[in-house]
C-alpha cells in the first residue's frame, strides 16, 4: 500500500535525499521516495507508518502535513511571499551597494563617508542587518541541517553569507580599536547582501518556472465542470459538482460539459470526446450509451445516470497517473540522487581547504575567506537534483497532452530504447468490428443485393449484420415476416411470399445452391456472406475487419525511425499475411492464442531485442506485462489498465510513435540537464577556489558564484520548459497519385470485383475502382505501376497501358 505525506522545508536534492534515507530505514517500510517538485513523500509498506515517518522526518529537520490537513495554495499566493522579500531586500541591497561601490564608478558620496570609516563601516552593517533578516529562513533551515548532521543547499548559502557577515562585523570592531583605513576596505557586508538577494531572486525565477511544470494537470482539472444540474421531484437544482451522488440524474444540454460518467437515459446528443480520446468529430449518443465527464454535449439533450463520481471518473483517474507519473523517479536519476546526498558535505570540505591553503600560502584571511566563500555559494546542488524530475513532469504533462498516459517515469524512459514494436491486430491495427468491403450480385444490381441482405440482416445480433446494416443505412428495406435464426449458419426470412436465406457456405450447401469459392478474396482476408432463394443464388457480400485509415501509415514512421515491427495475433495465417501485407508488416506471428502470446514475447527478447507491445489493454494482458513497456492503445474509457505501463487515450497507432518520440525527446533533455549540472559544478567549484588565480590572476567574486548558482538552476528548469512546446517531427509523406490502367480481359462484375480486390490487396493503394465499358482501373494510393501491373497480370488479365 502506498502512503502520501506533504513535507515542507525542503530546498534541494540533499533535503530529498535526507528524508528518503531515514524514512527507507524505518522498518516496515519498503520503499519511500520524495518528489522534490511537489514536496511529496511516497512511502510503500504494509502497515501504517505514519507516527514513525512524522517523527523520523521531524527529527531531520523537516516539516510533515498529513494528507487530510493539506491545504494546497494557489501558484500566485506560494510567490508572493518571497517576491515581497526580493522587492525590499533589493531595496536595501541598492543603497548598500551606493555607499560601498558608488565611488568606482564616479558617483557622489557625502564628504564625511571616506573621513569617517568607522561611520561608513557601521552604515554598511546597518543596511545589510535588515537584508538577513528578510532571508533569515536560509539560515534557519541552513544551520538545522547542520545541526542534523544533514547540510543542504541553505547551508551553503548560510555559511557562505554569514561567514561574510561575521567577518564584516570583525572588521568593524577593528576599524572601532585600531583606527586603520586599510581594514575599510576589507568589509563584506555587500558581498553577505548580495548573496543573499542573488540566491533568493533565483528561487523567485525557478519556483515561478516550476509552477509551469503542472500546467498539463491544472488544464486536465480546468476541464472537470464544477455544477451540475441535478434532476430532482421538485425540478432541476444546480449544485456542486461533489453533492453528485451515484445513481442520481443530471441533466446536460447544448454546449455543457458532462460532469460524471454515466449512461444516458433520457435524450440524443452529439458529444464532444476530445478531451479525453482526440476524436475530433463529436459523436452521436442516445438512450443506453455511455459518457464521460469533461466531454461536451455540443448538440442536443441529455439526462444521464451518474455511474461514476469524484475520483472514479475518467478523468480523474486521468489527472491520478499524470500526478503519479511526474512523481516517480526513472533509473536514469539514481546517480544524481547518490552524488546530491553527499554533495554538500563534499563542498563544504572544498571550501575550508580552499580556506586553508590560501591563507596558510600567505594571501592573507580577507583573501582566503573570498575563495571560500566563492566555493560555497557557485555550488549548486539544485540543478543536479532537479534535472531529471522537472523533465519528467513536463514530459508526462505534455504526454496527457498528446493522448499518452505515462503510469510511472521509467516506462517514459524505457520507451526510448524499444527497437522492436508487437502490435496486435484486432482492434490495434484493425477497427476491430467488420465492415462490408464488397457487394457481389449475381445478375442483379448491387443496391437490389443490399436491399435484400439489410431486410434479412436487420433482426440478426451478429457481428456481420451489423455490417450490412450500417452499410445499407440509407436503403429503404423491404417488409418481410417468418425471421427465423439458423445458428452456426444464417438466417431466413419470407419477403413478398418468397423465402430468402443469407448466410455461410454450409448454408448454402444445405440448400444445393452452388457458390463461387472467392478464393482470391479470402486470401485477403475478407469473409464471403452469401444470399439465395431456396432455389437460386442472389450474390455475396464480403465483410472483414479492415485496417485503421492511418495503420499503414503509422507503420511505416515506425519503421522510419529504425524500429522492427510485428503482428501477433491469433488470426490464422492467411487472414494475418493479408492484413500485414496491407498494413505494410513484414514479420507475422499467426494462430497464437491469447495465453501463448507472452510466449512469443519473451521469444523476441531471448533475441536481444527490447519489444513494446501495443495492445487493447484487456486480452492482450500477459504480452504487456511480460513486454519490456506495454502499452494500451485506445483505452479512453478504460485507462486503468494495470497490464500496461502507457496508457493511449485514443485508438489511433500514429500516437504510438509520438509515445515514443516524447520518450526520446525527454531523455535528450534530461541528459542535457544532466550534463549541464555536472559540467557547471566541476568546472565552477575548482575556478571558485582560485585555480585560475596562480596563472590568470583570476578571482571569482562570492557575489558572481552567486548569480552563476542562481542562474544555473533557472537555466535546468527553462530548459525543460521547453518540452511543453514538443512536437513530432514530421516525416515527409510520399506523393499520392491516381494511376489509370487498362486492361484487357475484364468481362463481367466478377472480374470487376477480382480486379479491384488484387488491386486494393497491393501496399499503398487507398482506392481501386473498374469501369468496364472503358476496359480500365483507376487505382489511388502510392504504389508502383510494376507493382499493380503484376498482380493484375497474376490474377490472369492482360494490361493493354
Amino acid at each position: 500500500m502506498e502512503w502520501n505525506y506533504k513535507v515542507t522545508g525542503m530546498t534541494c536534492a540533499a533535503c530529498s535525499a535526507r528524508v528518503e534515507k531515514v524514512t527507507g530505514q524505518i522498518d516496515g517500510v519498503e520503499k519511500s521516495q520524495v518528489n522534490l517538485l511537489a514536496g511529496t513523500l511516497s512511502v510503500e509498506s504494509e502497515y501504517d507508518l505514519t507516527e514513525q515517518i512524522c517523527y523520523a522526518v521531524e527529527k531531520a529537520g523537516y516539516g510533515i502535513i498529513l494528507p487530510q490537513n493539506e491545504q494546497k495554495n494557489a501558484q500566485n499566493d506560494s510567490l508572493k511571499p518571497i517576491k515581497k522579500r526580493i522587492i525590499c531586500s533589493a531595496a536595501f541591497l541598492i543603497v548598500l551597494m551606493y555607499f560601498s561601490m558608488g565611488h568606482m564608478i564616479g558617483l557622489p558620496l557625502p564628504h564625511w563617508y571616506h573621513q569617517n570609516h568607522l561611520a561608513a563601516a557601521l552604515i554598511q552593517m546597518a543596511l545589510t542587518v535588515p537584508v538577513i533578516v528578510l532571508n533569515r529562513t536560509y539560515f534557519i533551515k541552513g544551520f538545522s541541517a547542520l545541526l542534523h548532521r544533514a547540510p543542504n543547499m541553505d547551508s551553503l548559502i548560510a555559511v557562505g553569507s554569514g561567514a561574510s557577515f561575521i567577518y564584516g562585523v570583525i572588521t568593524v570592531f577593528r576599524i572601532a580599536f585600531t583606527q586603520s583605513q586599510a581594514t575599510a576596505h576589507d568589509l563584506y557586508f555587500e558581498s553577505a547582501a548580495m548573496i543573499l538577494t542573488l540566491i533568493t531572486l533565483g528561487k523567485f525565477l525557478e519556483t515561478r518556472a516550476k509552477g509551469k511544470t503542472g500546467d498539463a494537470i491544472r488544464k486536465l482539472m480546468d476541464l472537470s465542470p464544477k455544477t451540475a444540474a441535478l434532476l430532482t421531484e421538485n425540478g432541476i437544482v444546480i449544485v456542486p459538482v461533489e453533492n453528485i451522488n451515484v445513481g442520481d440524474t443530471v441533466v446536460v444540454r447544448s454546449g455543457d460539459r458532462i460532469p460524471v460518467d454515466g449512461t444516458v437515459v433520457t435524450g440524443r446528443g452529439a458529444v464532444d470526446q476530445s478531451a479525453l480520446t482526440g476524436e475530433s468529430v463529436p459523436v452521436e449518443k442516445s438512450v443506453g450509451d455511455t459518457v464521460s465527464a469533461a466531454t461536451i454535449n455540443t448538440e442536443g439533450y441529455l439526462e444521464i445516470r451518474a455511474d461514476k463520481i469524484g475520483q472514479d471518473t475518467t478523468l480523474a483517474q486521468i489527472i491520478h497517473l499524470v500526478e503519479q507519473a511526474g512523481g516517480t523517479k526513472a533509473p536514469i536519476a539514481r546517480l544524481a540522487d547518490k552524488i546530491a546526498g553527499i554533495f554538500v558535505p563534499v563542498v563544504m570540505a572544498i571550501a575550508m581547504l580552499a580556506f586553508g591553503v590560501w591563507y596558510l600560502a600567505g594571501y592573507g584571511v580577507s583573501f582566503a575567506l573570498n575563495m571560500g566563500i566563492s566555493v560555497l555559494v557557485i555550488s549548486c546542488p539544485c540543478a543536479l537534483g532537479l534535472a531529471t524530475p522537472v523533465a519528467i513532469m513536463v514530459g508526462t504533462g505534455r504526454g496527457a497532452g498528446m493522448k499518452v498516459l505515462f503510469k510511472n517515469a521509467q516506462a517514459l524512459e524505457n520507451l526510448h530504447r524499444v527497437n522492436t514494436v508487437v502490435l496486435d491486430k484486432t482492434g490495434t491495427l484493425t477497427a476491430g468490428k467488420p465492415s462490408v468491403t464488397d457487394i457481389l450480385p449475381d445478375g442483379s444490381a448491387e443496391e437490389e443485393l443490399l436491399r435484400i441482405a439489410a431486410t434479412l440482416e436487420s433482426m440478426s445480433e451478429h457481428p456481420f449484420a451489423k455490417a450490412i446494416m450500417e452499410k445499407a443505412q440509407n436503403v429503404a428495406l423491404y417488409t418481410a415476416t417468418d425471421f427465423q435464426t439458423l445458428p452456426g449458419r444464417g438466417i431466413c426470412a419470407v419477403i413478398d411470399g418468397e423465402k430468402y436465406y443469407g448466410g455461410n457456405g454450409q448454408l448454402m450447401a444445405e440448400l444445393n445452391v452452388a457458390v463461387p469459392e472467392f478464393s482470391e478474396y479470402r486470401k485477403a482476408g475478407k469473409t464471403p456472406l452469401y444470399f439465395a432463394t431456396e432455389t437460386t443464388y442472389l450474390g455475396a457480400i464480403m465483410a472483414s475487419d479492415v485496417l485503421k485509415e492511418d495503420s499503414a501509415k503509422a507503420v511505416d514512421l515506425l519503421q522510419k525511425m529504425g524500429l522492427q515491427v510485428v503482428m501477433l495475433t491469433g488470426d490464422n495465417q492467411t487472414t494475418a499475411a493479408a492484413i500485414a501485407e496491407k498494413a505494410g508488416i513484414g514479420t507475422v506471428i499467426s494462430d497464437v492464442l491469447p495465453g501463448e502470446k507472452a510466449g512469443k514475447v519473451q521469444q523476441l527478447q531471448q533475441q536481444g531485442r527490447f519489444v513494446l507491445v501495443v495492445g487493447d489493454g484487456i486480452n492482450d494482458a500477459p504480452a504487456l506485462a511480460t513486454a519490456d513497456v506495454g502499452m494500451a492503445i485506445g483505452a479512453g474509457t478504460d485507462i486503468a489498465v494495470e497490464s500496461a505501463d502507457v496508457v493511449l487515450t485514443t485508438a489511433s497507432l500514429m500516437t504510438v510513435r509520438d509515445a515514443i518520440s516524447l520518450s526520446k525527446a525527454t531523455m535528450r533533455n534530461i541528459r542535457q540537464n544532466l550534463f549541464w549540472a555536472f559540467f557547471y559544478n566541476i568546472l565552477g567549484i575548482p575556478i571558485a577556489a582560485g585555480a585560475l588565480y596562480p596563472a590568470f590572476g583570476l578571482q571569482l567574486s562570492p557575489m558572481l558564484g552567486a548569480a552563476a548558482m542562481s542562474l544555473s538552476s533557472v537555466f535546468v528548469v527553462s530548459n525543460a520548459l521547453r518540452l511543453r512546446l514538443f512536437t513530432p517531427k514530421k516525416i515527409q509523406e510520399e506523393n499520392t497519385m491516381e494511376t489509370i490502367i487498362y486492361v484487357e480481359g475484364m468481362m463481367c462484375v466478377h472480374c470487376k470485383a477480382r480486379v479491384e480486390s488484387v488491386c486494393k490487396a497491393v501496399p499503398g493503394v487507398t482506392e481501386a475502382v473498374v469501369d468496364l465499358d472503358k476496359k480500365q482501373v483507376t487505382v489511388t494510393g502510392t504504389a508502383t505501376v510494376d507493382s499493380l501491373e503484376k498482380a493484375i497480370v497474376e490474377a490472369g488479365y492482360k494490361i493493354i497501358k
